[in-house]
């Protein structure tokens, strides 16, 4: 006589955030070190990981991706740059090779280096309107929502114009870079019609508009990962 034991089996829905991050070393007319902002990375990332959400990372062009301001006294950008998901960073997809409605969220990280290479790149733009358009979450700190200027959804209409948003302050450019960065990103948002907003200098400040997220500045990088931790459970309760 066989005997055949049932095992009752719960499928786990991993979700997928992914990272787009900038291939730029340097900026500006005083060749100024720059990249991605370390903890811009790895605050969201230790907030999605402790959450069981998948990250990956791609690049404009792929592969290598200079970083700034790494604080080996912060736990959490230690753990991350000791990390496996550090390494894999550091060899990124490439951007056009990637699909972003393949994934449930796009998060771009702050850092000088995006307006280098992330601002008015068509492969970025085209994520972000893919992202949008498939209903998934978009999401930006710092100067990442640089990468949101000049997105339309195809009737000519500022991806911006209406939503409220953040991203760093003219004001806090101006004790941090001002000479080298190509424009004011606050003054840019607002000419396309954002309903910009924004804390006092380097204070965490987190707007959170539908499925678009953004974060101020650095200090947001952390509740900023566990907003869209908490959109993502939302949207997974709804799916």
């Amino acid at each position: 006589m066989s005997v055949i034991i049932g095992l009752r089996v719960e499928e786990v829905m991993t979700q997928h955030v992914l990272f787009i991050v900038t291939n730029a070393a340097v900026i500006g007319p005083h060749n100024r070190k720059t990249g991605f902002f370390f903890a811009e990375v790895a605050h969201p990332f230790e907030a999605l990981d402790k959450a069981g959400i998948a990250v990956e990372f791609a690049s404009p062009a792929g592969g290598w991706t200079p970083h700034d301001a790494y604080e080996e006294s912060d736990p959490a950008q230690k753990a991350f740059m000791e990390s496996k998901a550090f390494r894999r960073l550091n060899h990124s997809r490439k951007l056009s090779d990637v699909d972003a409605a393949d994934y449930d969220a796009i998060l771009i990280p702050g850092g000088l280096g995006p307006m280098v290479d992330i601002q008015h790149d068509a492969d970025v733009q085209k994520a972000v309107v893919r992202a949008w358009t498939t209903g998934k979450l978009v999401t930006a700190v710092c100067h990442g929502p640089c990468a949101l200027l000049g997105v339309d959804l195809g009737d000519g209409t500022p991806f911006v114009q209406g939503k409220k948003l953040t991203s760093f302050s003219k004001a806090e450019e101006y004790d941090y870079a001002r000479e080298d960065v190509p424009y004011e990103l606050e003054d840019a948002l607002r000419a396309e019609g954002a309903e910009y907003s924004s804390a006092a200098n380097w204070e965490p400040h987190v707007i959170v508009d539908g499925r678009l997220i953004t974060g101020q500045n650095p200090a947001s990088a952390g509740l900023l990962g566990q907003k869209l931790v908490d959109a993502l459970a939302q949207a997974a309760a709804h799916a």
